[in-house]
């Protein structure tokens, strides 16, 4: 594994907090999370729209966007989910407790998802080393909660 995945990864990890406290100090200032959430949506798309301009990769065809699966647009429909909860609960759990509740349902949820090749991914076996690692995640949320 490249080392410059490894780095994007963890750099990924440490805007995830930023970004809920950043949003939820917007969401005091504009009437609340789903405003902030709405504002963070539209700042990222705008962001994203200079991206592609800058870049300039090519434009999928009308097809292409029908050939994708129809579940697969409730990606999007996860990022709001993810986005609005985590603008509502950041200034209630503090950055912390909250990631360590992310983290824990990601890790549980990936470990039903490796084992059924759910969303797109390959199949990788439930094992008792795999639960074992979520049960110590679940066990620092525990820790993170109560000190």
């Amino acid at each position: 594994m490249s080392w410059a995945y490894i780095v994007l990864a963890l750099f990924a990890g440490i805007v995830v907090p930023v970004q809920a406290g950043l949003n939820a100090v917007m969401a005091r200032h504009i009437g609340g999370p789903l405003n902030a959430t709405f504002l963070s949506f539209l700042i990222g798309t705008g962001a994203l729209a200079v991206i592609l301009a800058v870049m300039r990769p090519p434009i999928p065809s009308l097809a292409a966007f029908g050939s994708v699966p129809v579940w697969a647009y409730a990606g999007g429909l996860m990022g709001l989910v993810y986005v609005a909860s985590a603008t509502f609960l950041a200034p209630k759990l503090g950055a912390a407790t909250l990631l360590a509740l992310v983290i824990a349902g990601q890790m549980i949820a990936s470990l039903v998802i490796d084992q059924y090749g759910l969303v797109g991914f390959h199949e990788h076996p439930i094992t008792l080393l795999r639960v074992l690692g979520v049960a110590l995640l679940v066990a620092g949320v525990v820790l993170i909660r109560a000190f």
